[in-house]
């Protein structure tokens, strides 16, 4: 099965009904937990972007609470593994601002995590990744916001 345009689907569903565009959604729901998250995020959570944030911030607390330290491989996993969460909300989003933010709390957990990353290249390396996409991100920003979040990064 070949998959349509993005530009197809748009025309397609222009074409339903009401009733027919809420079976479409509610079966995509079904199939993948992403699909059913990123529903969640548009119909409840998108309104109130500051109470997203916080959900999440305190999703990231709880999966750092629960890495295993007893090794660097450990360590390097989970840290990934939390990484590809806060990327996949922050696409939720798509509000630089709330990535920016997002991206700031992860780095500052990463840089007071104990055992401290200073022994692992692969994390350090992770750590100006991201210290990196987050100076790119300031450019898109509002001015004031820019200064606001340059000085917390200089910070770090």
């Amino acid at each position: 099965m070949k998959t349509a345009s993005v530009k197809e689907l748009k025309g397609a569903l222009t074409d339903r009904s009401p009733q027919e565009l809420l079976a479409i959604c509610l079966r995509l729901a079904k199939f993948k937990k992403e699909n059913k998250e990123l529903l969640t995020y548009l119909l409840f959570e998108a309104d109130d972007e500051s109470g997203y944030i916080a959900g999440v911030k305190r999703e990231i607390d709880d999966q750092f609470e629960q890495i295993n330290r007893k090794s660097y491989y450990f360590i390097k996993k989970s840290i990934r593994k939390i990484l590809r969460l806060v990327k996949q909300r922050i696409r939720y989003s798509q509000n630089k601002e709330t990535e920016v933010e997002l991206l700031l709390y992860f780095c500052r957990k990463l840089k007071h995590f104990q055992p401290s990353i200073k022994r692992s290249t692969v994390l350090q390396n992770l750590y100006r990744r991201q210290i990196d996409s987050i100076q790119k991100l300031l450019s898109k920003l509002h001015e004031d916001l820019q200064y606001d979040y340059q000085v917390e990064l200089d910070n770090m």
